[in-house]
């Protein structure tokens, strides 16, 4: 089915209509519904549709919908609100189309588009399907890349040890290679990341294509000088990679360094709760709140995210820059984010439980707040990259 709310009737004090942007009017097309933005596949979504309803941008939302639920929270930043149902089982099997493209081919949507010529922003490669079958002609379409998403599956495929889920990530990972590169030709392109946009250009040959750094909800840096209690490794700790780097500190860093070490996410496996407390000095927090999520960040010494795909950008690290102290990292997860003086570097287990072991006991300072500060507050402020965005698309 498809559903279709709207919004008109808002109070005085939602809109900061500009002169420049009034009655300007987008069509967003999200793959998920983006509110609650409490995982990392929504939040640039949210912020982003916060920040162009602040300048003043009429925006027309259409979300794909599997799990989670309609929000009246949209209708505070959205002109209208069109939710769609995802195709399922057979219906959404295609030997051309990947199943994540596939899923998201609405009928209802095609009809609602074509009411109007307004812009279109297409959330992901999930959200194509359109733009790929060529029915949007003469329109202005542009497409925001999550991620290199046939290198992110292939990753997935890695660290899968269901043989049903491996086949599929590496099914999925072929069709999208091929799907990507027919893409990357067809509108502009915004990435998240350098990285991202320097493997689409030099592997699909994308003509146009920009750095459009994430949208985040904290604008101010907001960590706190002098010593933590305890490292701390965070994420969506149902998905593989996240999980298999939660098991890999464990096993191979905090094995023999015994600093108190914290895992905390959400749908741990039983096998590693169980992993976690082994020793006397690791431990897990199962599906924090949000709140709770970040109280831990602010208290912790030394957040610590090592990463096995060197794709889109990770926002629990940027969490962990903006709130709390010591990152220590591997270069994959800050491939092409622009973050590497603002981190530590380690590779091996070995440089981790060393650089770990340093950073316990060693005080962050004023003077790395400040240089936080100076980075991320320019890097990642909402209104500025929502004006640059008006200005590519209008």
């Amino acid at each position: 089915h498809a559903k279709n709310i709207t919004g008109r009737q808002k109070k005085k004090n939602c809109w900061l209509f500009t002169e420049t942007s009034l009655d300007k009017h987008l069509h967003i097309i999200t793959h998920d519904v983006p509110w609650p933005a409490d995982f990392g596949g929504v939040v640039d979504l949210f912020y982003k549709i916060k920040s162009l309803h602040a300048l003043g941008i009429r925006i027309h939302l259409h979300c794909f919908v599997k799990e989670r639920q309609p929000s009246e929270e949209l209708l505070s930043y959205c002109e209208s609100v069109n939710y769609y149902e995802r195709k399922k089982g057979l219906t959404a099997l295609s030997f051309s189309n990947p199943y994540i493209v596939q899923s998201r081919n609405h009928h209802k949507l095609l009809q609602r588009l074509q009411q109007d010529n307004h812009p279109v922003l297409m959330e992901g490669i999930h959200c194509t399907y359109l733009l790929k079958k060529g029915l949007l002609p003469g329109r202005k379409v542009f497409v925001r890349l999550h991620n290199v998403e046939y290198r992110y599956y292939r990753q997935l495929a890695k660290h899968e040890s269901n043989v049903l889920r491996k086949s599929y990530y590496l099914f999925e990972s072929f069709l999208l290679q091929r799907y990507e590169k027919a893409i990357a030709g067809m509108a502009p392109l915004w990435a998240v990341s350098h990285e991202d946009c320097i493997h689409y250009q030099q592997r699909f040959g994308a003509p146009d294509i920009k750095f459009l750094p994430v949208f985040l909800p904290w604008q101010q840096v907001s960590g706190s000088p002098g010593k933590g209690c305890y490292c701390l490794y965070h994420g969506n700790l149902a998905v593989n990679e996240n999980e298999k780097a939660a098991d890999w500190l464990l096993n191979n860093v905090f094995n023999s360094l015994e600093i108190p070490f914290v895992v905390a996410g959400r749908n741990p496996s039983l096998p590693l709760r169980s992993l976690a407390h082994a020793h006397l000095h690791t431990c897990i927090t199962v599906n924090p709140s949000e709140m709770e999520m970040q109280d831990m960040i602010s208290k912790s010494q030394v957040n610590i995210l090592p990463s096995f795909n060197k794709t889109g950008v990770k926002l629990k690290l940027l969490n962990a820059l903006y709130n709390g102290r010591h990152c220590l990292v591997n270069k994959a997860g800050i491939a092409g984010s622009g973050l590497e003086g603002l981190c530590h570097l380690a590779e091996s287990a070995d440089e981790f439980r060393k650089q770990a072991a340093t950073l316990y006991h060693q005080d962050f300072s004023k003077e790395d707040l400040e240089r936080r500060r100076q980075v991320l507050e320019e890097l990642y402020d909402n209104e500025k990259n929502s004006r640059q965005l008006i200005a590519w698309i209008y």
